[in-house]
């Protein structure tokens, strides 16, 4: 298996995962279709299992629900399209390891995707720093929806994705315009636009950032 590059481990860092084998986090970004031996469906399994207990234990300390609603909560707050979310809000998709076709599908971008992953990073620091360390990195990254976000916002490209298709337009349509900056701090120029509306263009870190700041800055020009 290849090396864990240096880019991402600081982005895996800067997020608050505790890095340390390379070849576990190796392991929880890559996906099935590379050929690899190991890919992240183990991890996957183990983070799915962190998030949920860690998750119950929140919702029981933090509401006073009945059991019904607390169920409900918690099955909002670790789905697929929720964990994915939050793959999406860091960066995820700019890490991703898989086969270029798999790639040039859109599977890095898919939820059933990201959110695995996003379980995998989990299982991966669980086993790299303990439950407590890892429920707190949970914390970190779920305070918002706990506290209310989830269902009440969408992550601005499903969101303009959802306006575009409630307006009669075609989808919204993401190009790279520009890249700057050495290999270790590129910095990349997107511009979305949506056919006879408009266009607007972010440039952020990352890919997947840049587009998630077009989409934003797009709703509030044109939504």
């Amino acid at each position: 298996m290849s090396r864990l590059g240096a880019e991402t481990r600081r982005w895996l860092e800067s997020h608050g995962f505790t890095v340390g084998n390379s070849e576990l986090w190796l392991e929880a970004l890559t996906h099935g279709s590379t050929g690899e031996p190991r890919d992240y469906q183990r991890l996957e399994f183990l983070g799915d299992r962190v998030l949920g207990l860690t998750i119950a234990h929140w919702l029981y300390a933090e509401a006073r629900s009945d059991e019904g609603r607390m169920a409900q909560r918690l099955n909002a707050l670790v789905s697929k399209g929720s964990c994915a979310t939050h793959a999406r809000e860091i960066g995820v998709p700019d890490h991703v390891r898989m086969g270029k076709q798999a790639r040039d599908d859109g599977a890095h971008d898919s939820d059933n995707v990201l959110g695995d992953i996003m379980e995998s990073l989990l299982g991966a620091n669980f086993l790299e720093a303990g439950f407590d360390a890892t429920q707190d990195l949970i914390r970190k990254l779920w305070r918002g929806a706990v506290d209310g976000a989830a269902g009440k916002s969408k992550h601005p490209k499903s969101a303009l994705q959802e306006w575009a298709a409630g307006n009669q337009r075609r989808p919204p349509e993401y190009t790279v315009v520009a890249t700057d900056g050495p290999d270790h701090a590129r910095r990349f120029t997107v511009r979305v636009s949506v056919h006879k509306v408009g266009e607007v263009e972010a440039t952020a870190g990352g890919k997947q950032e840049a587009e998630t700041q077009a989409a934003r800055l797009f709703m509030e020009k044109f939504g």
